[in-house]
């Protein structure tokens, strides 16, 4: 089977991160699926944006959870992008999602957002943090949930299960073989973050990964190349 194409923030190597403008960019290359990252605003509404504050990906300054979604709206994210909402992004594109939530109380707003919407077979959520998903997990006991790791990959087939994650995102420079059979001995499939190059993709292939996380629509043709 042909390797699961995730978009990173879109397709961030090309387009404005986590905007409307990149989610579609994405959709219309093929990825199989979109990842997007959320914060709470100061007036509690489900931001679509990566970092704490607004300063490098926006023409702004200041905390996201500082600033109300109207202060918000005001900004250019980029090629006169506005700073979306996780529903817009819904509402946008038909690909699933991969939802990055940065804390708990985030996790208790999206688990309401996908209740309501009937999101459950559509997006999934991942983190991080431990707290988050296990919060989620109690509230949401179906939708499908990924751990997201970095320099703690090697302990991540171990937290992926006591979590109830079928899917762990690692950094590929962070996972090695050894990983990687201990995770699929357990039923949960390996993503990589972050495929951007030829040696990358071929590492990606070589450790029998179930998928990789890319910011260029290249990589996806070049899993694809008849897509």
């Amino acid at each position: 089977m042909p390797l699961l194409t995730v978009g990173h923030r879109g397709v961030m190597g090309v387009e404005p991160e986590n905007t409307l403008r990149s989610f579609r960019r994405a959709e219309a290359e093929g990825l199989d699926v979109i990842e997007l990252d959320l914060h709470l605003s100061k007036d509690g509404e489900l931001v679509v944006m990566h970092d704490a504050a607004v300063d490098r990906t926006t023409d702004g300054t200041g905390r996201v959870d500082e600033l109300t979604l109207a202060e918000l709206r005001g900004l250019d994210a980029g090629l006169g992008e506005r700073v979306p909402v996780f529903e817009e992004v819904v509402d946008a594109v038909r690909a699933p999602l991969q939802a990055e939530i940065k804390d708990a109380a985030a996790a208790r707003v999206l688990a309401g957002v996908i209740r309501r919407r009937a999101l459950h077979e559509r997006v999934s959520v991942i983190s991080f943090h431990d707290a988050a998903l296990r919060e989620t997990r109690e509230l949401l006991p179906t939708v499908p949930l990924a751990l997201v790791t970095g320099r703690s990959t090697p302990t991540a087939p171990e937290r992926a299960a006591l979590l109830g994650a079928r899917t762990v995102s690692c950094e590929l420079r962070h996972l090695d073989a050894a990983t990687v059979e201990r995770c699929h001995a357990a039923g949960i499939a390996v993503l990589s973050w972050t495929v951007n190059t030829p040696a990358e993709l071929s590492r990606a292939r070589e450790l029998g990964l179930d998928g990789v996380v890319t910011d260029l629509p290249a990589i996806r043709r070049a899993v694809s190349p008849a897509a």
